[in-house]
């Protein structure tokens, strides 16, 4: 694992299970280290599809990766409210300042009045025979969706609004 430390810029790499490029994100700036999971915050950064295309990010966000969770979460300050855009992902590793992972699909969509979605579920299954995802996998990937709903739901680490405020700042203060 990479030597990292608060203020460095990393990139993101996302992967499918079958090992093929999937998204990449050109800038995660750390904002903390736990002995748990990472937190880095980016803003307006680029980000390339697997086709190709690029577009960048419209709003400030909190991202938090887990080092043995199979998910990750993203905390989006939009102009009408906090939301969250959360991705049932293998635990993250890092190589050469790139956080990387494989993306299982299935997301979580939180709604500024915690109202939740999960979305992408015809493309986990479609993924899942295509990919012929392991019996094991499936089992994670449902225990984590529970976990993560129940995280979500209790308010932990990730979905504390005071948290993600204070991360902003701190993303802030970083890259001036």
């Amino acid at each position: 694992m990479d030597n990292i430390n608060i203020g460095d810029k990393l990139t993101i790499k996302c992967y499918k299970h079958n090992g093929q490029f999937h998204r990449e994100w050109d800038e995660a700036v750390l904002l903390d280290e736990t002995e748990d999971y990472i937190v880095c915050g980016n803003y307006k950064t680029k980000v390339t599809e697997s086709n190709g295309s690029t577009y960048h990010t419209k709003e400030p966000a909190i991202l938090y990766f887990y080092k043995n969770k199979w998910y990750n979460v993203i905390a989006q300050l939009k102009t009408f409210g906090l939301f969250y855009y959360c991705n049932i992902a293998s635990p993250y590793v890092i190589e050469d300042k790139t956080i990387k992972y494989i993306d299982y699909d299935l997301d979580l969509r939180v709604f500024p009045g915690g109202r939740f979605k999960i979305l992408d579920k015809n493309e986990y299954k479609y993924h899942s025979e295509k990919m012929n995802y392991p019996e094991e996998i499936k089992m994670i990937i449902e225990r984590e969706l529970s976990t993560l709903i129940d995280q979500k739901r209790k308010g932990l680490e990730g979905f504390q609004k005071e948290e993600i405020k204070r991360y902003v700042e701190k993303y802030k203060e970083i890259t001036g």
